[in-house]
């Protein structure tokens, strides 16, 4: 279906036609008519399959309609600062040739940030974009002006209930008034997110669109190795391989990053790390290095996998298991995105192995386990089993005694 099919504002159409958009995605194709027809609407769709789009061209569509006022339209609620920027980013190039102001609040910033922000709450902006814990920060101080909201957004609604976000989500909500549209969007579809939607949806229009699964554009494989052996492993894949000219490296842990940093740096590539540790301008310039491919190496942790929009990331190696199975999913799907195609390589460890049995559980997949080059060493053996651990209660003494 193509976007002249919607019905949608003139300068709008300019604006999708001149950012070489044409066909709708799926999501966009189901969700774009029930969002404008005023419906609310719970929407599950994996990543980069175009939900922000599916959630902003009706919403500037109607915007563009009506008359400038001095008072929020619409708040739209996401789980981390970049994805914040990243929905900015693209309200900002939908609405080109339309008169709508928008704003990102987020934490990390300076003062000047913070100045900016409370004059959009206070009603200069139409559209603000914002994380809980700023938001509840401004709502706190007394002079946030929810009370003209006509649509509330929740974007990767999975992912803030994740982290922990559902208290402030519900005194979010107790600011705004209880006559508007709710719009939710989600990756995956668990109880808890069902839950929210019982209490904050009305009478919502459902659309789900692949659940937790990969999109078909990616190789997926693993590598069975000991731990020790995974920088050496990152090395092997990427040496001469010049057609992965953007590749993103995926650990769990914060304090990963910058010792995997360490371990990969070489004067044939560009290696740079990004967490939460960095400041959020020092955050943006990393992004943007990734971004226009100077940086050639990326070493992440998952909050980014959903909070950024890259093109053409042609290589994923997960440097270790996600804890989360769904997380899984969001990591991989960094490439591939808009029906392009990419590589996502995991590396498992023994500790790992059951864990990775969940993910392939989860995605309805067996997953290709490849041992490494023998000029890396022996692999694991792959052998998905829960380890028993001793403990007072179920030790039973080796050797000569048995501890008492």
């Amino acid at each position: 279906m193509k976007f002249t099919e919607f019905n949608l504002n003139d300068s709008l159409l300019e604006a999708i036609s001149y950012l070489n958009f044409d066909e709708a995605t799926p999501v966009q194709e189901m969700a774009i008519p029930e969002i404008m027809k005023q419906n609310d609407l719970i929407a599950c769709a994996q990543t980069g399959t175009g939900k922000t789009a599916a959630f902003i061209l009706p919403i500037l569509n109607k915007l563009s309609e009506e008359s400038k006022g001095s008072s929020i339209n619409t708040l739209i609620i996401v789980p981390t600062r970049e994805l914040a920027l990243q929905i900015e980013q693209q309200i900002q190039g939908f609405s080109y040739f339309v008169p709508v102001s928008s704003c990102p609040v987020y934490g990390g910033g300076d003062g000047n940030d913070f100045e900016s922000e409370r004059k959009a709450l206070l009603g200069n902006a139409e559209i603000i974009v914002a994380t809980p814990g700023k938001l509840i920060s401004h709502l706190k101080m007394g002079y946030v002006k929810f009370d003209e909201i006509k649509h509330l957004i929740l974007d990767e609604a999975d992912k803030m209930l994740d982290m922990g976000f559902y208290e402030d989500i519900q005194k979010i909500i107790s600011y705004i008034p209880k006559k508007r549209q709710t719009l939710m969007f989600s990756a995956t579809m668990p109880p808890k997110i069902r839950t929210l939607a019982s209490q904050i949806l009305k009478n919502p229009k459902e659309i789900s669109i692949e659940l937790s699964k990969p999109a078909e554009g990616v190789l997926q494989a693993s590598y069975l190795v000991f731990e020790k052996q995974k920088t050496a492993l990152i090395k092997y894949l990427i040496k001469n391989k010049s057609e992965y000219d953007s590749i993103l490296i995926f650990t769990s842990t914060k304090s990963k990053v910058f010792e995997i940093v360490r371990g990969l740096k070489n004067k044939d590539y560009s290696i740079e790390g990004i967490s939460s540790d960095l400041e959020q301008k020092e955050r943006e310039e990393v992004l943007s290095r990734f971004r226009s491919k100077r940086t050639r190496v990326l070493v992440a942790t998952d909050v980014i996998s959903r909070g950024i929009d890259i093109k053409d990331i042609n290589l994923i190696i997960n440097y270790d298991v996600p804890h989360d199975a769904e997380d899984y999913v969001h990591r991989v799907g960094r490439t591939a995105r808009a029906n392009t195609t990419g590589v996502a390589l995991t590396l498992i460890n023994e500790d790992d192995m059951l864990k990775f049995k969940h993910i392939e559980s989860l995605i309805d997949r067996e997953i290709i386990k490849i041992p490494v080059p023998p000029e890396i060493g022996e692999s694991p053996v792959w052998n998905p089993k829960p380890v028993r651990k001793y403990t007072k209660r179920n030790y039973k003494g080796k050797g000569k005694g048995k501890r008492k």
